[in-house]
């Protein structure tokens, strides 16, 4: 358990009037207590009452628990399932709260059997509370940050390396993913390879088609390094680019440049937004970039804040945010480059050390 964290968010709680916030298997329990279990049907709980922690958690991984999370531990059977465990549990914890918050990815089954123990409770997200926490990193979530970003560096690279004629895009995802782990990755959430014009669809998921000459390649790669995502966005071509492609590759770029200007503490996350869309609009492809040009990065691949045109949230030293501008050009191809960046007073520091290039595919062994 990392007290300073319990303590920030236990006077957060009390901030706004939430008497319970209960954490499931996750991100949020992850930045409190540096671990969490695996995510499955079975219930698991921490509650986090003003002067006290209780833990509910199926047998097989309570001693676990109890040794990670250091809370007092209410098991349960299988065969016998949650109820007693978590009345157990209330009821150590004194009077039932008036206001609860859980987490924003909770099963529904685990939200309804809450709210049988909890009828007189409001429910609310627990996000309220953790977010504003987990979005500044310190020191030790950004070193954890930059391994993230070397591990996912690696794998664009060995993207370019297998992407050739005839190769599918499952097999260039798969020797990425592979190399993340070779780099010191704990996991890969996603290694998404488009080709020709699969490159047109933002969120493509790489299937069988294999690589042809003359057409274009992207790759948007994340790994893990001890729970912390990265995140980067590169394209390549097999063969030499045609003029168009070159095109907005250039405009891209431009977008990405000037998005990355307006990133300082004290900005409206709206304005980055701002930035990226205007030269994209100017150059006469703004019908064609189609979602946010960024959102934050941490324990999750995606957490606040979301950099888009409405987001009036302010940016704040230390938080990490993606900036990723792209035109997709439905039939023929699309662009997107992506980077990873802390916020500073200083400027952005940009967490690839990868060029922007249109990388030439393949590329060197």
């Amino acid at each position: 358990m990392r007290d300073d964290r319990l303590a920030r968010l236990r006077a957060r709680t009390h901030e706004l009037g939430v008497h319970l916030p209960v954490l499931s298997p996750g991100d949020d329990l992850r930045y409190l207590a540096g671990w969490s279990p695996l995510r499955d049907e079975r219930f698991f709980a921490l509650l986090v009452a003003p002067d006290g922690l209780a833990l509910v958690s199926p047998e097989l991984a309570a001693e676990t628990a109890s040794r990670r999370v250091g809370a007092e531990v209410y098991p349960y059977a299988d065969a016998q399932g949650p109820r007693p465990a978590l009345r157990a549990a209330l009821a150590r914890l004194g009077p039932l709260p008036q206001r609860v918050a859980v987490c924003d990815d909770l099963r529904a089954d685990h939200l309804l059997l809450l709210q049988e123990h909890l009828r007189q409770a409001t429910f609310q997200l627990v996000s309220a509370l953790t977010a504003p926490l987990r979005a500044r990193k310190d020191l030790q979530e950004l070193e954890a940050m930059r391994r993230s970003q070397a591990a996912a560096d690696a794998a664009v690279l060995a993207a370019w390396t297998a992407a050739r004629p005839g190769v599918s895009e499952l097999e260039v995802a798969e020797a990425a993913a592979a190399a993340a782990r070779q780099a010191g990755a704990e996991s890969v959430p996603f290694a998404l390879v488009a080709s020709g014009p699969n490159t047109a669809d933002p969120h493509h998921e790489p299937n069988r088609r294999r690589l042809r000459p003359e057409e274009a390649l992207l790759v948007d790669v994340g790994a893990r390094w001890d729970g912390y995502c990265s995140d980067v966005t590169r394209v390549g071509f097999l063969g030499q680019p045609v003029g168009r492609y070159l095109e907005v590759h250039g405009v891209v770029e431009r977008a990405l440049r000037a998005a990355l200007d307006a990133v300082r503490p004290g900005v409206p996350a709206c304005r980055v937004d701002r930035a990226a869309r205007e030269v994209i609009t100017a150059a006469g492809y703004g019908p064609y970039f189609v979602h946010r040009t960024g959102h934050g990065l941490g324990l999750s691949p995606h957490e606040p804040p979301s950099v888009h045109g409405e987001e009036r949230a302010l940016l704040e030293e230390g938080m990490v945010i993606t900036v990723e501008p792209g035109v997709y050009l439905p039939g023929e191809f699309g662009v997107r480059l992506e980077e990873a960046v802390v916020v500073l007073d200083s400027g952005p520091e940009i967490l690839s050390r990868l060029p922007r290039d249109v990388f030439p595919c393949p590329g060197p062994a």
